[in-house]
């Protein structure tokens, strides 16, 4: 149960660490500066990386302690803490509650990013249009109903 718990604390640190990266990625979302916008997605996605080689690890430290626990294989940690002994129970436990609620505010997260970056592409690409044609509305899908209009002059002496 120890290798278990330690590998569970280096998954709430790894998860703690994403949910900061998303936040940095949805301050540099919100504030348009697309400058830093694929740095803080790689950090994202480095994270990620990192959380996925750390699931195996879990996933095989489970096994181990279903196996001394006289459980079936891949159990879930709430039924890891219903099999194990004072103070692993309690632990385990807590450790569910923490990812639940983790993963709950990562996913707001990401879906707010989501939002965000779908809104920009939205503006940036009708901004585009704009330049040399009319927006009529959009389709069921979301996308720009274009309309052709005559070419517009500049007035370069602004």
């Amino acid at each position: 149960m120890e290798k278990l718990s330690l590998i569970l604390w280096r998954e709430r640190e790894l998860l703690d660490t994403l949910l900061y990266k998303l936040e940095v990625e949805r301050l540099v979302l919100a504030t348009g500066s697309s400058r830093w916008l694929m740095h803080a997605t790689c950090e994202v996605e480095d994270v990620l990386t990192i959380i996925r080689e750390t699931e195996v690890l879990r996933a095989v430290a489970s096994d181990e302690a279903a196996a001394s626990a006289s459980l079936a294989s891949n159990p879930s940690l709430r039924a890891l803490a219903r099999a194990a002994d004072a103070p692993w129970d309690e632990l385990l436990n807590e450790h569910a509650d923490a990812f639940e609620s983790l993963t709950r505010e990562i996913t707001a997260l990401a879906d707010s990013n989501r939002e965000l970056i779908t809104v920009g592409y939205r503006s940036a690409h009708e901004t585009i249009l704009a330049l040399g044609e009319v927006v009529d509305g959009y389709t069921q899908e979301g996308t720009a109903v274009v309309a052709s209009t005559p070419p517009r002059l500049f007035d370069r002496a602004l």
